[in-house]
């Protein structure tokens, strides 16, 4: 809890290789890896492609675009910082370069959009406390 006596969202490890993914995002850019040996991009960070394990790889940033491969609506919180978000919308997105992240997709319900597979979204960087949390709005 803080001062204010608010349960505190989860934070990141900050390791040598997670640190340049959480410092862009909080400069306004979500980042990626991907191989120089044969360009399959991923996330999350890893020392080596998940495809041809290569350690030779660059880091990348995404334009902002993502298609819905997934989700699920939670009515439950597992967390007491996700009590006050109920519901709330975790979904698997495929970005616009490859990669799949996990995030959760925001706005919709709101706007009355309901969630279709393939469904085109756009990033979303929000503010949790410190930490820049990327996330998903219907496009």
């Amino acid at each position: 809890m803080n001062e204010q006596g608010d349960t505190l969202m989860p934070q990141p490890e900050l390791t040598e290789l997670t640190r340049p993914f959480w410092e862009r995002l909080a400069n306004g850019h979500l980042s990626f890896q991907r191989c120089n040996a044969c360009s399959h991009a991923w996330l999350p960070a890893r020392n080596e492609c998940p495809q041809c394990l290569a350690d030779d790889w660059l880091r990348d940033n995404a334009a902002g675009g993502a298609t819905l491969v997934s989700w699920v609506v939670y009515h439950h919180a597992y967390h007491a910082a996700f009590a006050a978000r109920l519901p709330y919308v975790v979904a698997i997105v495929q970005l616009d370069e490859g990669p799949r992240m996990i995030s959760n997709v925001i706005d919709a319900r709101g706007a009355g959009v309901a969630l279709e597979i393939d469904m085109r979204l756009r990033l979303v960087i929000e503010r949790e406390g410190d930490i820049a949390v990327p996330r998903f709005a219907p496009a």
